[in-house]
């Protein structure tokens, strides 16, 4: 091998490692950080050019993904997150009943804004009235992040892997929409029945709080600004524009505000997200350059193994979502599978996203839930997490496959 291809390799696997740990052992460098540290290694060496790092970002997924970052800061900012979350414990509804509110709520929300923000925003709000209540609220943040990353799997711009997957493929917003959300709408049934069922004991319990006060106001014409921001978006998607136009022609209109100032709005962006999309684009694409991913491809067909296959799918969506996180699984496997078709692209980015519910490292909304409730003094573990999301997704990854039996997607 020669030294590129060498280093290549070496900068692949040990971004992949830090992907799989969160963080390098013994330093405090996180995904985001690991991501653009081996960016900036790959240009140093020279395994990589200026020019072909630049052709590598993909920035008409980016400038998506920043687009919607900022409609669904306009939602927070104009305190929209935290009513929803207020109202839903504010409810005289039963714990139950409370249950099903989360998912469906944080389900809807996702399929039109980044779920990311919508857990990061609900989060503090929900364990706020849930203890208030008398519940504990450990069952609730299990099932407001599987009802995110469930819903976020019905359309191509509920999460981050789903946009990439939008972009790769230049596929049609309503068609993703029709093929991928009947599937998301069964997993978010899944996402309440296990969870009641895991927890039906505890939600019996402690339901001798108070109800009915505490719920903040928001900005009316703020949230009425942004709902029609929404809808413009959604238009915009059925047209035969490009979504990179439209989204840039809401994120224009959103910008220009007098309640809003800019700085608040890029306050609520997720940059990390951004730099670490970037430098993964980047680290894949060298790696991609050294021949070995196609030597892989073409050493499993002539094995007999379809790579881009259903049943190889499902084991690459479940395997990598859980061991690298479902956002570098994607973008690992899209550079590994080229050319797939649309009806492989829907399944990959309904796979992902449901197996993003097995375990707490399986999707950043489930790491953002865990830490924001860290925060407010609830602890979820692990093994807490696993013992609704192993059979949850076990569950609504079978739902999905016998979806797309029956219309007859088993590969390309």
């Amino acid at each position: 091998m020669t030294f590129d291809v060498l280093t290549a390799v070496a900068v692949f696997a040990a971004v992949y490692v830090g992907m799989a740990l969160g963080r390098w052992p013994g330093l405090k460098i996180d995904r985001s950080g690991i991501a653009l540290l081996g960016a900036i290694v790959l240009y140093a060496t020279g395994a990589i050019s200026g020019g072909g790092a630049l052709a590598a970002i993909q920035f008409p997924t980016l400038v998506v993904l920043f687009g919607l970052m900022i409609l669904s800061a306009q939602f927070a900012a104009c305190g929209f997150y935290d009513w929803c979350s207020a109202r839903i414990t504010a409810s005289r509804a039963s714990p139950a009943a409370l249950l099903g509110l989360t998912v469906a709520v944080a389900g809807g929300l996702s399929a039109v804004l980044a779920n990311d923000i919508v857990v990061f925003a609900m989060t503090p709000m929900l364990i706020a009235g849930l203890s208030r209540r008398g519940l504990d609220p450990r069952p609730y943040l299990i099932a407001l992040a599987g009802g995110a990353n469930a819903g976020s799997a019905a359309t191509m711009i509920g999460n981050p892997q789903n946009i990439l997957i939008g972009q790769v493929g230049h596929l049609d917003f309503w068609s993703f929409a029709a093929v991928c959300g009947p599937p998301a709408a069964f997993g978010l049934v899944i996402v309440f029945a296990v969870v009641w069922s895991v927890w039906r004991r505890r939600l019996r319990t402690g339901a001798g709080g108070e109800t009915g006060r505490d719920v903040p106001t928001v900005d009316r014409v703020g949230v009425g600004k942004a709902v029609l921001a929404t809808i413009a978006l959604l238009v915009l998607f059925g047209l035969p524009l490009s979504q990179v136009a439209g989204v840039l022609a809401v994120t224009g209109v959103l910008l220009v505000s007098r309640r809003l100032a800019t700085r608040e709005m890029f306050g609520l962006v997720d940059w990390h997200l951004l730099v670490l999309f970037a430098g993964l684009f980047i680290v894949t694409a060298a790696l991609d350059r050294t021949g070995l991913p196609r030597d892989l491809v073409a050493a499993l067909a002539s094995a007999g193994i379809d790579p881009t296959g259903l049943p190889s799918l499902v084991v690459l969506a479940l395997a990598g979502s859980n061991v690298i996180g479902n956002v570098p699984a994607v973008m690992l496997l899209l550079a590994v599978l080229k050319d797939l078709n649309p009806e492989s692209l829907y399944a990959l980015a309904v796979l992902s996203t449901l197996a993003g519910n097995l375990l707490i490292v399986g999707s950043l909304a489930n790491i953002i839930v865990v830490e924001r409730a860290k925060q407010s003094g609830v602890v979820l573990g692990f093994a807490e997490h696993a013992r609704c999301g192993v059979p949850m997704t076990l569950c609504s990854v079978v739902v999905a496959l016998a979806w797309f039996v029956v219309r007859g997607w088993i590969g390309p």
